[in-house]
């Protein structure tokens, strides 16, 4: 009984383990099958063309009992006319045995001709159905693999989904965040490129007001303005008319 419940228990495990590859891959098991099936329908056709010799035989020798079963009836045609009854009698009687083997290896003949036939029929029979299954497959496989891409596209265009809480959300709060500081430190730097402005302008100035000084220097030099005049005047506005009042004098 231990055994018995033993031996249940292994069937078991090998049916979950034949279960489990009969479904990893059904396309592959059927191809198998289809393979099968073409390799049985391939005997089958080789046993169909060995019967078909038998059957030619049989019919060579209907056909050579047939011959047989005319030169009798010729021969004892002959003797009759010849008026040899005794050759007659005889060939007479080899012609019965010959008509009757004649009619045997007809009915030989017909018989395996009929069997013949029915075996053809089968096997082309067969062959439609394993053409069919050939396209089922074909189709089944493509169905498969489109059923396939159909849900990763459907799992893909899930996961596409800017969400916060998914992947793809996550990535964008990041981009967006290297965006905005990008911007920010452009912002910065425009903001700080104003600083120092004020003392440029101020060298500037500088620069201007030593540049005025040493023309005049130069203008006094050369006699053109006395010192008094080459005072620099504090604005130009004010230089235009006293210009005009030292000329005048």
């Amino acid at each position: 009984m231990i055994l018995g419940k033993f031996w249940h228990a292994l069937k078991a495990q090998i049916n979950k383990l034949a279960n489990l590859f009969w479904t990893a891959d059904p396309i592959a098991q059927m191809q198998y099958e289809y393979d099968v099936a073409v390799n049985q329908l391939k005997e089958g056709r080789e046993g169909l063309e060995q019967y078909r010799a038998l059957v030619e035989r049989v019919t060579t020798q209907v056909t050579r009992d047939r011959s047989h079963v005319r030169n009798l009836e010729a021969k004892v045609k002959a003797y009759l006319q010849a008026g040899d009854r005794d050759s007659a009698a005889k060939f007479a009687l080899e012609l019965n045995k010959a008509k009757e083997s004649l009619a045997e290896n007809e009915g030989q003949l017909k018989m395996h001709e009929e069997a013949y036939g029915n075996n053809l029929t089968k096997i082309k029979h067969a062959a439609g159905k394993l053409q069919k299954v050939r396209e089922k497959i074909a189709q089944y496989d493509a169905d498969l693999k489109m059923s396939k891409a159909e849900a990763e596209m459907a799992k893909l265009a899930n996961s596409f989904d800017f969400n916060i809480t998914t992947d793809f959300g996550q990535i964008e709060n990041v981009i967006q965040e290297k965006i905005s500081l990008n911007r920010a430190k452009v912002r910065v730097a425009a903001d700080m490129s104003t600083d120092g402005v004020v003392d440029v302008q101020r060298e500037q100035a500088m620069e201007k007001a030593l540049a005025d000084q040493a023309l005049r220097d130069f203008e006094v030099q050369l006699g053109l303005v006395t010192p008094e005049t080459a005072v620099v005047p504090e604005t130009t506005k004010d230089l235009g008319p006293k210009t005009k009042q030292t000329q005048s004098t």
